[in-house]
């Protein structure tokens, strides 16, 4: 049974009593009825104005949470540029169609390194002769020398 309806009860059962409502006794229940049905009416608001206003939360966090995934993918984008993968725009000016894809030397040398956050790198020999290198697990710039270290104790 609801609040209203335990209300409602009570009042009919006030009126089934036949109280004769001119005496204190009478007076005092019937305003005691009274004030639980408007207490009852009141929290029967505040349940419905709880409930649009965690329907409208819902809604906003949906709202918030596209709004996020928009800006996060946007940030991807700007993340992903060719600098990250070693291109530049001399590269794309390199390239004649006639002469078909160069594979590369299939006998160049890869060399691989650990970066501190764990992420192994591979690279080539041209990556080596440029001297770093930026993890893209955690952007953090690598650097290598090409000096002997043996060369550089005598």
């Amino acid at each position: 049974m609801t609040i209203s309806e335990k209300s409602a009860y009570l009042k009919g059962l006030m009126d089934g009593l036949n109280l004769n409502k001119d005496t204190a006794e009478g007076k005092m229940i019937a305003s005691i009825v009274e004030l639980l049905g408007d207490v009852t009416r009141k929290l029967t608001d505040v349940e419905d104005t709880t409930i649009a206003i965690s329907d409208e939360l819902d809604e906003i966090e949906e709202d918030l949470d596209a709004i996020e995934d928009f800006i996060m993918d946007d940030d991807d984008d700007e993340d992903y540029d060719d600098d990250d993968y070693g291109f530049d725009d001399e590269d794309e000016d390199e390239y004649d169609p006639d002469e078909g894809f160069d594979f590369g030397d299939e006998d160049s040398t890869i060399y691989e390194v650990e970066c501190p956050c764990g992420n192994i790198i591979d690279f080539d020999e041209e990556t080596l002769e440029k001297g770093s290198i930026v993890c893209d697990n955690c952007g953090e710039t690598l650097e290598f020398s090409l000096d002997d270290p043996e060369d550089e104790e005598e």
